[in-house]
């Protein structure tokens, strides 16, 4: 099987690292931050997450790719082999940057904008038509998160910040905690 359609089989869309660099450094996240990678894929965003000194839990649905994070990363970073979508999120405050995939994006957002939910901050790339739906006046449930989140959308991502391209264009989708009653 061909690494091109191996990925897109899977719908990963590996982040160029320069890329992945750039949406840590605008996250903030540092030292001692519990970062949940969603859809680590072989590491792109949680390279510079570890370099950052943040506490890093990586998602990574498939299988192979979930082992060759274990043996690049060992005991640095907890390894989640998961279904993004079907993820259970950690019981204290965490923050988010991830490249997840675009498939679970709704799925993904609506744990992380739950009631119950220790999120602080989320960057995320997304398909722009996602962000539009969330972003726009009649998201889902946005009369309920909206009092804790505020909702940003940032700049679009080049399609040669992929490999493969996506079919898709895609931005950064930006969550932060405006409330403090869960943190």
């Amino acid at each position: 099987m061909s690494g091109v359609k191996s990925r897109r089989a899977w719908g990963w869309h590996s982040l160029d690292p320069a890329w992945a660099e750039r949406l840590v450094a605008g996250s903030g996240v540092g030292r001692g931050d519990l970062v949940i990678d969603i859809g680590a894929g072989l590491g792109a965003i949680t390279r510079p997450l570890v370099g950052a000194g943040a506490t890093v839990i990586a998602v990574e649905r498939h299988p192979g790719r979930a082992d060759e994070l274990a043996v690049e990363f060992g005991q640095r970073v907890t390894i989640v082999r998961a279904d993004a979508a079907d993820l259970r999120l950690p019981r204290r405050p965490f923050h988010v940057v991830a490249n997840p995939p675009f498939a679970a994006t709704s799925a993904i957002l609506r744990r992380l904008l739950h009631p119950a939910s220790r999120l602080i901050s989320a960057h995320l790339v997304l398909d722009e038509r996602a962000i539009d739906r969330w972003a726009g006046p009649h998201a889902p449930a946005a009369a309920r998160w909206r009092r804790d989140f505020a909702l940003s959308v940032g700049p679009r991502l080049p399609r040669q910040a992929f490999d493969p391209p996506p079919a898709v264009r895609c931005r950064i989708l930006t969550l932060q905690r405006v409330s403090r009653a869960r943190t």
